[in-house]
């Protein structure tokens, strides 16, 4: 007997910080899976799909996706401080504790790439705590822009270092540097 198709639902969600370029968000039955960046296209949300759930349909559902769409134009209208969607992450399981990791750090705060090493009890596995970290498909939601290099420094962020920026500034942070490197320094 063959399994029942996996169906992704998606819809678009369009912001200013983002010079109006959509971020494609999509979730499946268990919760939401993927964010895109405004300079990824839609192909890119088609491929990761493909890659992570092998056969599963994309349908646009704007009705499905509205708890989601709410809650990411809640926080950017500075009325949300913590999100409260299922979330279906794809990864290792590895990866994984990185982005659950990640869902623990607080509106507003920072963490470096060191103590969420430490937070997820791998001490020494700082890069790739930075490499999971680079690979979270849920941005914003799972808030990897809330981690910073030595120093405070901005630094490897598969959004641009402005998107990053722009992020921690909604929420607050000022205490970081610019002069970070946009590859590493972890």
């Amino acid at each position: 007997m063959s399994q029942p198709q996996t169906t992704v639902y998606w819809s678009a969600f369009f912001h200013p910080a983002f010079q109006n370029r959509p971020l494609y968000l999509a979730a499946t039955e268990q919760g939401l899976c993927r964010i895109t960046w405004p300079q990824e296209s839609f192909d890119a949300l088609q491929a990761w799909v493909g890659k992570k759930l092998p056969g599963a349909a994309l349908c646009e559902d704007a009705a499905q996706m509205a708890p989601y769409l709410a809650q990411l134009g809640e926080y950017f209208a500075g009325g949300r401080t913590a999100f409260t969607l299922p979330l279906d992450l794809r990864g290792t399981p590895f990866q994984t504790s990185v982005w659950r990791a990640l869902t623990e750090i607080p509106f507003g705060e920072t963490r470096s790439y060191s103590e969420l090493a430490a937070a997820i009890g791998s001490p020494q596995a700082v890069r790739a705590v930075g490499t999971a970290n680079g690979a979270n498909p849920i941005p914003i939601i799972v808030p990897c822009h809330r981690v910073l290099g030595k120093n405070s420094a901005l630094t490897g962020f598969r959004g641009g270092l402005q998107i990053k920026e722009t992020l921690l500034k909604l929420e607050g942070v000022e205490d970081f540097s610019g002069k970070g490197h946009a590859r590493f320094q972890f």
